[in-house]
């Protein structure tokens, strides 16, 4: 590539700048491969795999930031890009946003769930969450200026004294932030802390006392000391998991006043789901299971005049709790939850929710071997599917349910449509996987030459991501389909 090549335009075409770039990477020489996948970009500025394949390399330079910013653009048009959602998370994680991190694994996750990538991402950004925040049962914040972390066990032996009004006056004076960059850290909690502060204003109201005998002044004055506190220290951590966990206890110092939140049903909806996902994230499967079933129950009890989208609601719900059943191997009562959710979406004419439950049901069948309803619900959910990774993942899946019931045909067939849909978006661990799928079907057929040609190019796959253990297996079949052909 000529150094005034960006001058006079790209003399190549995209898809040789894109193996060009690849070659590079592989070679580990990243900024010449970020040349590469540049001037491609220039030829198809939104191609979104070529966003991904640069992201990649600036985060091996560690440039997070462009990493990012490459990362976000290949989400634009599809928020449900896998390969997006992963290399957000990476960028996220480089950049010791371990907590946003962690949410992008998990999105990327619940799409691909047999994709080792997102459990391992999942792995260490809690770990370090853990490392760097200290996990719930382990630390608390004190109310000082400095923020510091102590072990629980220590503070339970000094008894917390009130705060009084001339300490929050000291605090005011050292907090610069302005009320909206406080609006914007504390989130729903900021109406809270507006109201706290006109209750201070009642004197009446602070004169009485809780049923365990604490000051209604001493509990109110707590809570806004505690809501200063914390604004500044997410200010400076962001800690997403730690803010749900102080906003728990904040709720539970607040029920001492006797005033509750507002009760419109959309509001209680969307702050249960944020619990529900804050504790499928942390990994709470029968906490998220309970906290689901008790918002069920309360959502049957509203008639649609109160919750127009009831059905879309329950839907998700539904969902939600067949997969919590699914982590706890109870397929059977998964199931019973991916069909009502299946049922509401029919009835509402959601098509991606009833794309994602048949989705979900056809991954309970395989759980249990039941691979022919599972082909049922996923042929089903095909002409639903536009994103071509998504097309890929699904005809490799039923293949190889096809491939379990020995109908050797249709899951060649169906290999072979999944490996064209790698091929065209360049795809390497879906070329991999669907590459050995269609070797496998031909080998079962008896055509051993073909399974040949089929294996030693998922061998070269195999190399090319440094899958050792593929390598390893599909050397040692290779081997003796060779022995077949020579036979």
């Amino acid at each position: 590539m000529s150094d005034n090549e960006g001058e006079q335009g790209p003399k190549s075409t995209f898809s040789i700048y894109i193996a060009e770039g690849e070659q590079l990477f592989n070679k580990r020489e990243y900024t010449k491969a970020i040349q590469s996948y540049s001037t491609a970009l220039t030829l198809q500025p939104e191609d979104k795999n070529c966003l991904v394949a640069r992201s990649k390399c600036y985060v091996k330079l560690g440039d997070s930031e462009n990493a990012l910013k490459d990362a976000e653009a290949s989400l634009k048009e599809d928020k449900k890009f896998f390969k997006g959602l992963y290399q957000k998370a990476e960028a996220l994680y480089t950049k010791g946003e371990f907590e946003f991190a962690l949410i992008f694994y998990h999105r990327g996750h619940k799409l691909r769930p047999e994709l080792q990538e997102f459990r391992l991402g999942i792995q260490k950004a809690q770990e370090a969450i853990n490392n760097s925040v200290g996990s719930p049962s382990s630390v608390k914040l004190e109310n000082t200026s400095d923020l510091s972390l102590q072990k629980a066990d220590e503070l339970k032996k000094v008894p917390p004294k009130p705060v009084k009004k001339v300490q929050l006056k000291q605090q005011a004076q050292k907090t610069v932030m302005s009320e909206r960059t406080a609006r914007q850290l504390l989130g729903e909690l900021y109406t809270d802390k507006e109201h706290l502060e006109k209750l201070l204003r009642d004197e009446d109201l602070i004169k009485g006392k809780t049923r365990n005998g604490e000051r209604l002044q001493d509990v109110i004055l707590n809570c806004i000391s505690y809501l200063d506190t914390r604004t500044e220290f997410w200010h400076q951590q962001k800690p997403i998991y730690a803010r749900q966990r102080d906003q728990k206890l904040l709720r539970q110092q607040w029920k001492r006043t006797r005033n509750h939140l507002s009760t419109d049903p959309t509001r209680y909806i969307l702050k249960n789901l944020e619990e529900i996902d804050a504790a499928l994230s942390a990994g709470k499967t029968k906490k998220y299971l309970k906290k689901a079933q008790e918002v069920l129950k309360n959502v049957h009890g509203w008639s649609e005049e109160v919750l127009p989208n009831k059905s879309e609601v329950l839907e998700n719900l539904h969902s939600c709790i067949g997969n919590a059943l699914m982590d706890l191997d109870d397929v059977d009562k998964a199931l019973e939850n991916y069909q009502k959710a299946l049922d509401l979406s029919q009835e509402g004419k959601l098509i991606e929710s009833i794309s994602r439950a048949l989705d979900n049901i056809g991954r309970a069948y395989t759980r249990v071997g039941k691979f022919q309803q599972a082909i049922e619900a996923w042929e089903k959910r095909i002409p639903m599917v536009q994103e071509e990774q998504e097309k890929a993942w699904l005809f490799h899946e039923i293949g190889r349910c096809y491939l379990e019931l020995q109908r050797h045909t249709e899951a060649r067939d169906y290999g072979v449509r999944s490996l064209s849909m790698a091929d065209d978006i360049g795809d390497e661990k879906w070329q991999l996987n669907a590459s050995v799928l269609v070797a496998q079907a031909e080998m079962k057929l008896g055509n051993h030459q073909a399974s040949v040609l089929h294996f030693e190019r998922a061998l070269d796959w195999a190399k090319l991501l440094q899958d050792n253990a593929a390598r390893d297996a599909i050397q040692k079949v290779l081997h003796e389909t060779r022995q077949q052909v020579t036979k």
